[in-house]
């Protein structure tokens, strides 16, 4: 949620009225979690709440945040990972974490200006390509999350712990699954724990975010 304000002054920047940007944050504590984060950036454009992480299991993106450009028509013509809206910089300890990128904000302002003749639109092969295809052990995974979260919200803990786990077993690798629980414990959806998984996925040549085949226009 740190890209919510610079979010905002980009679309001040674009400021045409054809660009509609719709952010969503991926919580299962509901409006009472992310509407104050919101609120706290007084974002003009829409926001929304996924309690569900339906957007993520739509596309099976790995993780916040990632985007999807859909044209006049309706059509997907760019889809990425770990699309920033700048290059961030957080203290942890007597350390500071970077992270992000400085090139993916120009090229969504590219599209905008020059729809079908930006070049960063991407082909419907590689649109294709780029979303991640779904095991069956990841739907059963998704399904189980929901489940859990309808369980939690009628008070039925015990239920709702069991989905819960049915779907960390199914999808160990889930970053959302991962942060999501970690938004229940006092460091966090971006703490220490947090950082090890990163770094784990590093050592281990997972792919965490795929590289942006972009460059500043």
């Amino acid at each position: 949620m740190l890209d919510v304000p610079v979010w905002q002054r980009i679309y001040e920047e674009i400021n045409d009225p054809n660009f509609v940007l719709i952010c969503a944050a991926q919580d299962t504590g509901g409006e009472a979690a992310a509407g104050p984060i919101f609120d706290a950036a007084n974002p003009t454009y829409v926001q929304v709440v996924d309690e569900d992480h339906i957007i993520s299991s739509a596309f099976n993106f790995v993780n916040v945040p990632s985007a999807a450009w859909i044209d006049e028509t309706g059509r997907i013509v760019r889809i990425d990972e770990g699309t920033y809206s700048a290059i961030h910089e957080i203290e942890a300890g007597d350390q500071k974490i970077t992270f992000g990128n400085d090139v993916y904000a120009p090229a969504l302002k590219d599209w905008v200006a020059k729809g079908a003749e930006s070049r960063f639109v991407q082909s419907a092969a590689a649109v294709s390509g780029n979303i991640r295809k779904h095991s069956f052990a990841q739907q059963q995974a998704d399904a189980a999350f929901r489940l859990a979260n309808l369980f939690r919200a009628h008070g039925r803990e015990d239920k709702a712990e069991r989905y819960w786990e049915m779907a960390r077993s199914l999808n160990p690798d889930s970053i959302n699954f991962i942060r999501q629980n970690l938004t229940l414990t006092e460091e966090g959806s971006a703490g220490e724990t947090f950082r090890k998984v990163m770094m784990e996925y590093a050592s281990q040549g997972k792919d965490y975010y795929r590289p942006l085949d972009m460059e500043k226009p």
